[in-house]
Formats: C-alpha cells, structure tokens, sequence
C-alpha cells in the first residue's frame, strides 16, 4: 500500500468516528425520546429505518415528517419537523445508516 492510501484511508476511519460521535449527540438532544438504536420505543429503531430508507429520504422525514409521511402511504405521522444544521443532519443521518443490518446473504 502506498503512504498515501494509508493516509486517505486513516483520514477516512477518523472523519467516520467524528461524525458517529456527532450524530449520537444530535440523537441524544433529539431523537433518544423516541427512538432507540436497535429496540422499538415510540418510533421505530435506528436499525428498522435504515434497513428501509436511503439517506435522501432519511433527511426528508427529519426536516418535514408530515409531507414524507404522505408520500410514504403513512395514515398518521406523529414526529415533529427537525430544524437540525447540514452538519447535524448528515452527522444524524450517519449514525442512523450505521445501524443498517449487514447482509449475510452477500458474504
């Protein structure tokens, strides 16, 4: 490996950890009421939503719950729109995808 993968790739493992870190808080000052990592609380888990959606439309359903909701066939929606920084919603947004199941079909 040439010193400038191993850079990239050290530069990648700790922009990863930073933004773990930065999306658990962002789940503590808002989500944790509702949501829990991998068990059902009021909404479903980190691990039901990431197995379900993309990115795009995990940011969509933060920033505006109800007309997702709509689009997603949903008859009620019960979660408030988030007003969360761009840092704060990928940040949020990774750490929800970091509870996507591994698929073991693909190993």
């Amino acid at each position: 490996m040439t010193k400038s993968i191993i850079v990239f790739l050290t530069v990648l493992a700790l922009s990863s950890s930073a933004y773990a870190q930065s999306g658990k808080k962002v789940f503590e000052t808002y989500c944790w009421g509702c949501h829990h990592q991998t068990a059902v609380a009021f909404g479903p888990p980190f691990a039901e939503i990431a197995s379900k959606r993309n990115a795009e439309e995990i940011q969509a359903m933060i920033a505006d719950p109800a007309a997702v909701s709509k689009i997603f066939g949903y008859k009620r929606n019960a979660m408030p729109p988030f007003k969360l920084t761009p840092e704060e919603l990928k940040a949020i947004t990774a750490y929800i995808l970091s509870y996507k199941p591994i698929n073991k079909e693909s190993k």
